[in-house]
C-alpha cells in the first residue's frame, strides 16, 4: 500500500494534464490486463494439475501467473528494501515464492491473484480522488469578461485583481467572489450553499464563485482573487481531508510491517539456529524453515479480509450501493452519527406546488392555477416551472399568455384572455394596491412551514391589481424519508443530522416533519466541516449525506461520506466513500447493517486464521509437523475462511 500526492493541474496547463490522465488509464488498463491473465493460467495450472500433478505444463502456467500476479507486488517490495522497510506486499511475494519451493505453487498463484486483485481496487479508489479535485476545478470558468480602458475584455481569472468589474451575463456563472455593482438578478447558488431556490441578488450583495445567474444581467466588483475564491478554499478542504484519512491508512501499513518483519525473522531464525547451534544438516533444516514459513504465511488472513470484504461489495453493487473500498465497509460499520445534507437528500431537490389557495369569490383552485400558469409558462424560473408542471399534472388547460413581462426578483405579468394577470410575491401585488390582508396570515403559516407563497392577482382598472389567490411551492420531502431516520435508530445510530444551506425557517419544518434529533440551517460548506469534527468528537464515527459540490468538503471529512447516486453532482460522487446508485434512502439502513455484519464475519474469520496460524506453528516446533500436514492444514483455514466470506453474498438485510 502506498499513499500518492494529487496535484491540482494549472487552469491553462490542459496538455500536461491531458497526458496525466492518459498515463493514469494506461497503468489502470494493464493492472486489469495482468489480473485477468493471473486468473486465467491460474485455473489453468489447476486444471493440468489434476491430469498430471504438478508436471511441467502446470508449472508453466503456474510461473506466469507469478509474474503476472507478482508484477506490482515485485516493484513494491523492491522499493521497500530500498526504503529499509519491510512490508505485506515483500511477505506476499515470499510466501508465495515459499510455497514454490515446497511444491504448492496453485496456493501461491492464488495468494498473488488476491494480491493484484487488490492493487486494481487502490488504484480504482486512487483515480477517484483526483477526479473529485477535478470537478470542482470545472465549477470554475476559465476565463471572464472584464471591463477595461473603457470596454470590455475577456482574460483569464488568474489575471483579474481585486476591485475589477466581472459583466455577467444571464446563464453565466460567476468566475470570481464578489459584490454587485449594476443590476439585479436571481442567483442559483445551490452548487455551493445548497439552497433549493435561486436567490435575488440586488446592488450591495455579495455573490460567489461558481454560482450561476440565471436571470438578470449584472455587474461584479471583485473582492477576491482566483486564489482565494470560494471555490479555491472548496479545493482545499478537500485535499485537507483527504490527507487527514491518509493517516489513519498510514498506521495499518506500520501494523502490517511488523507483522512481515516478524514472519521473515522467524523463518530465518528457524535456518541459522539448527544450523550454527544445534548441528543440523542443511536439508532438513531448510525443509522445517519452509514448513514454518507456510505455517506462519498470513494467508488465511490476507485472503480472508479481501474475500469478505470483496463479498460484501458484490453484495452492495446488486442492490445499488456502491462502496469505493473495502475500509469504507469496515468503517461504515462503527457509525454513531448521520448527518443529512437537505436538497436532494432528504428532499427531492426541486420544488413543487403544495397548497391552492383561491379568496377571490367563485374562483376555484384549478382555475387559479390555470391563471397562474397561463402567465408562469412564459418564464424560466424554477417555481414557474413548478406551477405549470402543476398544472399539467391536474389536467387543467390553460390559455396562452401575450404582453409577458418580467420585473426581476419580483414577479412577472402578461395578458390572458383579455385580463392582465400578475403572479409574484405579496410585496410585488401589494405594490399595485392591492389589499393582502385575507391571505396574509395564511401566507406568513405557509412561509413558517417552509413554503414559498406565490401571490396571483388581476389588473381592474390602470393602478389597481385585485388579489386572486396564492399559490404555496415547497422543495418536496421524500415520500420515505421519515421511516429511514426511523430505520437508521433502530439499526443502532445514536445521533441523526441535518445540515443545511437553506434559511433557519425552512430547516426547522424540514427537521420536525422527519423527526430529526438535530438540524443546523444557514451553512456554507466550512460550517458543514467544522459541525461534523464537532460530533464526531462527541458522539463518535459520523457519516455524511449529500448530493451537491458544497457538500465535498464534508463527504471527504466524515468517517464515511455518501452521495445521492442519480442526482449528485460529479464532485459529490467522486469525493464520496460509498454512493447510493438507486438514488435510494432505503439503502442506507440496509448499507449500515451489512457493514455491521461484514465487520462480524471478518472477526470470526480473523480470529480463527489466527488461531490455525498459531497451531501450526506450535505444531511444526513442538512435534516436527510434516510438510504436506502444514500444507492441509493452511489450505483448509484458507478455504474455511473464504467461504466464511463468501456468506455475505446472500446478505438480504
Amino acid at each position: 500500500m502506498s499513499t500518492a500526492t494529487t496535484t491540482i493541474p494549472e487552469t491553462k496547463s490542459s496538455s500536461s494534464a491531458k497526458s496525466q490522465s492518459l498515463f493514469s488509464i494506461n497503468e489502470e488498463i494493464l493492472a486489469q490486463i495482468l489480473v485477468g491473465i493471473t486468473l486465467v493460467t491460474l485455473i489453468a495450472g489447476f486444471l493440468t494439475e489434476l491430469d498430471e500433478a504438478v508436471g511441467t505444463t502446470a508449472w508453466i502456467f503456474y510461473a506466469v501467473a507469478y509474474v503476472a500476479g507478482g508484477y506490482y507486488g515485485v516493484q513494491a517490495g523492491w522499493k521497500s528494501l530500498l526504503d529499509w522497510r519491510i512490508d505485506v506486499d515483500l511477505l506476499m511475494i515470499l510466501a508465495a515464492v515459499g510455497a514454490a519451493l515446497v511444491e504448492q505453487p496453485f496456493e501461491g498463484a492464488l495468494l498473488l491473484f488476491l494480491f493484484s486483485l487488490s492493487n486494481v481496487l487502490q488504484t480504482y479508489a486512487l483515480d477517484r480522488t483526483r477526479n473529485a479535485i477535478r470537478s470542482l476545478i470545472k465549477l470554475r470558468p476559465h476565463t471572464a469578461l472584464v471591463r477595461r480602458n473603457g470596454g470590455s475584455e475577456t482574460v483569464f481569472v488568474e489575471e483579474i485583481g481585486v476591485d475589477e468589474v466581472l459583466i455577467i451575463r444571464p446563464g453565466e456563472q460567476i468566475a470570481l467572489d464578489g459584490i454587485i455593482v449594476s443590476g439585479e438578478s436571481a442567483i442559483n447558488q445551490a452548487s455551493l450553499t445548497g439552497e433549493s431556490l435561486p436567490v435575488t441578488k440586488r446592488v450591495g450583495e455579495s455573490v460567489l464563485a461558481g454560482t450561476l445567474n440565471e436571470t438578470g444581467g449584472i455587474d461584479v466588483r471583485v473582492t477576491k482573487t482566483a486564489e482565494n475564491s470560494t471555490i479555491s478554499r472548496l479545493i482545499k478542504l478537500v485535499e485537507q481531508a483527504r490527507d487527514e484519512k491518509a493517516h489513519t491508512e498510514h498506521f495499518i501499513e506500520k501494523a502490517e510491517q511488523y507483522y512481515a518483519a516478524g514472519v521473515i525473522l522467524m523463518t530465518i531464525a528457524a535456518i541459522i539456529i539448527p544450523l550454527l547451534f544445534l548441528g543440523e544438516a542443511f536439508q532438513p533444516t531448510f525443509y522445517r524453515a519452509m514448513t514454518l514459513m507456510v505455517a506462519a504465511s498470513p494467508c488465511a488472513l490476507v485472503i480472508s479480509t479481501p474475500a469478505t470484504v470483496l463479498s460484501a461489495i458484490g453484495n452492495g453493487a446488486r442492490r445499488g450501493v456502491l462502496f469505493k473500498g473495502g475500509i469504507h465497509v469496515e468503517q461504515a460499520a462503527a457509525l454513531k452519527v448521520v448527518a443529512f445534507d437537505k436538497t436532494g437528500t432528504l428532499t427531492m431537490g426541486r420544488p413543487a406546488v403544495t397548497d391552492i389557495v383561491p379568496v377571490h369569490d367563485g374562483l376555484t383552485a384549478d382555475q387559479l392555477l390555470a391563471l397562474a400558469a397561463a402567465v408562469e409558462s412564459r418564464s424560466e424560473h424554477p417555481l414557474a416551472e413548478a406551477i405549470v408542471k402543476a398544472a399539467e399534472k391536474k389536467n387543467v388547460a390553460f390559455s396562452e399568455a401575450v404582453d409577458f413581462r418580467s420585473s426581476t426578483g419580483k414577479g412577472v405579468q402578461g395578458e390572458v384572455d383579455g385580463v392582465t394577470i400578475f403572479v409574484g410575491s405579496l410585496a410585488f401585488i401589494q405594490g399595485f394596491g392591492s389589499d393582502v390582508t385575507p391571505i396574509w396570515h395564511e401566507a406568513e403559516q405557509l412561509q413558517t412551514n417552509g413554503k414559498t407563497a406565490v401571490a396571483v392577482g388581476r389588473l381592474v382598472d390602470q393602478d389597481q391589481v385585485d388579489l386572486l389567490g396564492v399559490i404555496a411551492l415547497a422543495d418536496q420531502l421524500r415520500p420515505n424519508a421519515r421511516e429511514i431516520v426511523e430505520k437508521l435508530r433502530r439499526s443502532g445510530i445514536e445521533h441523526v443530522v441535518m445540515l443545511t444551506g437553506d434559511n433557519e425557517r425552512v430547516g426547522r419544518a424540514i427537521a420536525h416533519e422527519v423527526g430529526l434529533d438535530e438540524y443546523h440551517a444557514n451553512l456554507m460548506p466550512e460550517d458543514k466541516l467544522n459541525l461534523l469534527k464537532t460530533m464526531e468528537e462527541q458522539y463518535g464515527p459520523v457519516a455524511m449525506v449529500g448530493d451537491g459540490v458544497n457538500d465535498a468538503p464534508a463527504l471527504a471529512s466524515a468517517s464515511v461520506g455518501i452521495a445521492m447516486g442519480a442526482a449528485g453532482t460529479d464532485v459529490a460522487l467522486e469525493t464520496a466513500d460509498v454512493v447510493l446508485m438507486s438514488d435510494d434512502l432505503a439503502m442506507l439502513p440496509y448499507m449500515i447493517g451489512l457493514s455491521r455484519q461484514t465487520r462480524r464475519v471478518l472477526v470470526q474469520n480473523l480470529v480463527f486464521a489466527t488461531a490455525v496460524i498459531a497451531a501450526l506453528i506450535i505444531a511444526v516446533l513442538g512435534v516436527n509437523l510434516p510438510l504436506p500436514m502444514s500444507v492441509v492444514g493452511h489450505e483448509g483455514s484458507t478455504v474455511l475462511v473464504s467461504l466464511n466470506g463468501l456468506r455475505l453474498l446472500g446478505y438480504r438485510g
